[in-house]
């Protein structure tokens, strides 16, 4: 008889997210992290009844563009076993109308208005403590990386979770790219910001463009992942397209969506919500469930297109592969901070 000893993050297979929930992830948790009402409806389960409902309705808006994807042969890239985790994917039709970006609403149900977004021409600045900047064209990028699928735990600070095969490339690999100096020690990232478009951002109560930053450590970790693509195909605008972030160790908010600039600095960036509410939502904000948020506990989360609620892992279960990070930050430093 052959016993497999699978890594601490794999979860059994009953514990895994539908496919269907992920995509409005971005948008829900801004509203709920500003407006305790908004809060409450996601932690109720609500939500993901919605997001569920409203499939039907934009799945012909969803996924279609305007414009040829040069990378479009790419997909769907080799599977990476080493990100493989045992329990079914979130379902598409669920991932896909359940988002949180906030540029397109302080709701969950902002699909249909993210295909506003023009994804090409897109360019990816690089700039800062770098050797050279550069500016680079998505699809050149695209191409000039090795794609693979990983399969992620996705934890929102809204207290629910889902399961997503991203397709895209490692951190590491940009930063190899960039050629960074030796002071550099944070990377901030920026979304874009075009009102035009995404009519959230015309809301000036908020500070536009949306930032993020990690420390140098964090961007070369194994986990650390670049997202281009995701269910075997190039990413739904929802989702981030053409390039978000994958950090599957920390709370959804620091997975930045619909990147054009990385920046290279000795400072520690000051992110979106952190400027908006820095005591609740830190610059670390790894998933820790004995720190609740000052609203609401952490200690469990709601599976999205289930009826289970589970036990939340500290770093998501991901703790053997990022721990080693934050040697120097207390316990109760680890998200709020």
């Amino acid at each position: 008889m052959l016993i497999r000893n699978l890594p601490s993050w794999v979860l059994r297979e009953s514990a895994a997210t539908d496919e269907q929930v992920y995509l409005n992830r971005r948008n829900f948790m801004r509203g709920s992290s500003l407006l305790i009402g908004g809060a409450a409806l996601t932690l109720s389960g609500q939500g993901a009844d919605a997001g569920a409902a409203f499939a039907s309705d934009i799945s012909q808006s969803v996924g279609t563009s305007d414009f040829k994807d040069l990378t479009l042969d790419l997909y769907p890239a080799k599977r990476n076993e080493a990100y493989t985790i045992k329990r079914p994917i979130t379902k598409e039709e669920i991932s896909s109308t359940y988002n949180n970006f906030y540029e397109f609403g302080s709701h969950k149900r902002i699909a249909k208005a993210a295909q506003r977004m023009e994804t090409r021409p897109w360019t990816i600045t690089i700039d800062g403590m770098v050797e050279e900047e550069m500016e680079l064209d998505i699809d050149e990028l695209i191409r000039s990386m090795a794609l693979e699928e990983r399969l992620y735990r996705h934890r929102c600070v809204e207290a629910w979770s889902m399961t997503i095969p991203w397709t895209g490339f490692a951190f590491a690999d940009l930063v190899k790219k960039a050629k960074p100096l030796s002071g550099a020690k944070y990377i901030q990232m920026e979304t874009f910001h075009k009102s035009m478009w995404a009519s959230g951002q015309r809301q000036t109560w908020y500070p536009w463009p949306y930032l993020e930053g990690v420390s140098m450590e964090e961007a070369t970790n194994d986990l650390a992942f670049l997202v281009t693509g995701a269910y075997g195909k190039p990413a739904a605008k929802q989702f981030g397209a053409p390039l978000r972030l994958a950090l599957p160790w920390k709370y959804g908010f620091k997975s930045i969506k619909s990147i054009v600039r990385f920046t290279f600095t000795d400072k520690r960036p000051v992110s979106f919500w952190e400027q908006l509410a820095p005591k609740e939502y830190g610059f670390w904000a790894n998933v820790n469930p004995e720190v609740r948020h000052p609203r609401w506990s952490q200690a469990t989360e709601r599976v999205l297109g289930t009826d289970e609620t589970i036990p939340t892992q500290f770093y998501n279960g991901y703790g053997e592969q990022v721990a080693h990070l934050y040697k120097e930050l207390g316990k109760t430093e680890i998200l709020f901070r």
